[in-house]
Parts: C-alpha cells; sequence; structure tokens
C-alpha cells in the first residue's frame, strides 16, 4: 500500500509539479504562483486540467485496484510542488503599495481558491469515472446509497460550516510567525514563512477531516471544498478599506493583520486537500483500532 501512494504521489510530482512547472513559471521567481497574475494564461490553464485528468488516470492505474482511494492524491501533490516553489505573499503586497490596491489585489485573491480546486476537482472526477466503470461495489457503496439525500446533503451542508470555521481557527493557531503588538488592531504578523504554512495547513485540514469524518461520518470531499472557503471568509471579515489604509500607513509591507491572508491560494487548496485525505484514513484508521481493540 505505502508503494501504492509512493506511486500515486509520484505521478502528479513528475507530470504536474515537475514536468508542467513552466506552465506557472513566474517570469520573476520571487513572484507568486496565482491565476490572477497572469502567469498562468488561459492555454496554460487548459493544459493544466489536462494533465490533472491524465495524472489522476495514470495515478488511478499505477495503484490498480486502490486507486479509487489512492489516486486523488496525485493532482494535489503536484500542485502542492508549485505551492513550494512559488514566492510569497509579500512580494505581492510590495508591487502594490497603495491602500486601494491591495483592496482590489485581496479582492481578487478572495476568490482565486476556486480555480485550484476546480483543478483538483477534474482529477476527482476522473478517479470518479474509473472507480463507476473499473472497480467493483462495496458493502460501504450500498450503504451510502440507503441514505436519504435530503439527510445527506443537510449533513454535508452542517459539515462544510463546522469545517470551514474549525480550520480558520487552527490555521489562526498554528501558521504563526514574529506577532508585534497594535493599539488599533490589537496584533500585526509578519509574512509566514512556506514550511510554517504547509505545517498549520496540513495540521489543521487533517484534525478538520478527522473530527468530521468520526462525529458526522462525512468524507474527506467536505473539508476539501472548506479549503477553498477559507480565504473568502476571512478576506469578507478581516479585509476592509480602514484597515489597508491603517496597514499601508503604519506597517511595512511584511506585516499583515491577519496570518491567514498571508497564505497563498494555491497552498491552501494543495495542501489543504492532502491534509483532509491523511485526516480522513486516520479517522478511519482509528476506528477500526477501537473497533477490534474493544
Amino acid at each position: 500500500m505505502r508503494l501504492r501512494i509512493t506511486a500515486a504521489v509520484a505521478v502528479g510530482v513528475l507530470l504536474i509539479g515537475l514536468f508542467a512547472w513552466p506552465i506557472a513559471q513566474p517570469a520573476d521567481p520571487f513572484d507568486p504562483v496565482l491565476f490572477i497574475a497572469g502567469n498562468i494564461t488561459r492555454d496554460g490553464a487548459f493544459k493544466l486540467a489536462g494533465l490533472a485528468v491524465l495524472a489522476s488516470l495514470l495515478a488511478f492505474f499505477v495503484s490498480w485496484p486502490y486507486g479509487r482511494h489512492i489516486a486523488v492524491l496525485a493532482v494535489p501533490s503536484g500542485l502542492a510542488v508549485w505551492a513550494i516553489r512559488s514566492g510569497d505573499m509579500a512580494e505581492l503586497m510590495r508591487q502594490n503599495p497603495a491602500a486601494t490596491e491591495r483592496l482590489d489585489l485581496f479582492a481578487q485573491i478572495k476568490w482565486e481558491p476556486f480555480s485550484w480546486l476546480a483543478i483538483i476537482g477534474l482529477g476527482f472526477l476522473a478517479v470518479h469515472i474509473c472507480t463507476k466503470f473499473l472497480s467493483p461495489k462495496t458493502a460501504s457503496d450500498l450503504r451510502a446509497r440507503s441514505v436519504p439525500a435530503k439527510a445527506y446533503f443537510i449533513n454535508f451542508a452542517v459539515a462544510l460550516g463546522i469545517s470551514v470555521l474549525l480550520a480558520k481557527v487552527l490555521l489562526l493557531v498554528l501558521a504563526q510567525d514574529i506577532k508585534v503588538s497594535d493599539d488599533t488592531l490589537g496584533a500585526v504578523i509578519v509574512q509566514v514563512t512556506t514550511a510554517q504554512a504547509v505545517f498549520a495547513i496540513l495540521v489543521s485540514f487533517g484534525a478538520v477531516a478527522f473530527v468530521i469524518k468520526k462525529f458526522l461520518d462525512i468524507g474527506y470531499t467536505c473539508p476539501v471544498i472548506a479549503a477553498a472557503l477559507v480565504h473568502p471568509a476571512v478576506i469578507g471579515v478581516y479585509i476592509k478599506p480602514e484597515v489597508m489604509e491603517y496597514m499601508v500607513n503604519r506597517w511595512p509591507a511584511v506585516f499583515y493583520p491577519n496570518s491567514i491572508v498571508a497564505i497563498l491560494p494555491i497552498q491552501m487548496v494543495a495542501f489543504g486537500t492532502l491534509g483532509s485525505i491523511a485526516g480522513y484514513w486516520m479517522a478511519v484508521r482509528y476506528d477500526y483500532w477501537r473497533k477490534h481493540e474493544s
């Protein structure tokens, strides 16, 4: 099983993370990887979408017969390489020194996560189609079909709200760097390093997926979607005109009113997906251990 997981991850890393890096590579190596920055063209986006499907299909077969469970790791693993190689938000803050420019920037970044979620979603869809036609039905599939659709969607909506809220709280605790007291905002925080952001996202969404699976019996799809909703939720609350004006006049570009807004959308979605999948399977393994232990 470990070899299958390694093979599926390797497919995504090689095909998307390394081979397709020129699609997203910024002209300036210090610039972040963003759709809104224009370094990913429309043609590049279509190529990335095709590679996401191809990587998922290859991962499905190299991890056979467990491709339905493992192949979903391919696309987020490839995007995770981009997220690590990317520049950070501080460079964008330096390039947009005026408060109005930063407000416009965050207004666009607010919806950027859904572009990355769409790429990962294409990979999930490819795996789902392969599973539907190639993988045998299991007892868990039959039980899932017996759950009323209305009850499932209500549980999913509740789980999604809890996922966003819990992820936000955990990220604020874990995504830390130098924090300085401020009389107006309470505190401001320095640009979170990539390593710290990766750690915070993996642990936060791993914990969220564990809780959602354990107490609501919802899969990792819910926290994966929540990874794309964190930025809109946080930016809508913390990024206000008066706050941006105050930050521009009072603090250097590397300081932020909130640590989450210092994290790139590709980092949040890619590592949030990986953390969610890991947390889900940890919950499954924990339930299995408790059952046999008792």
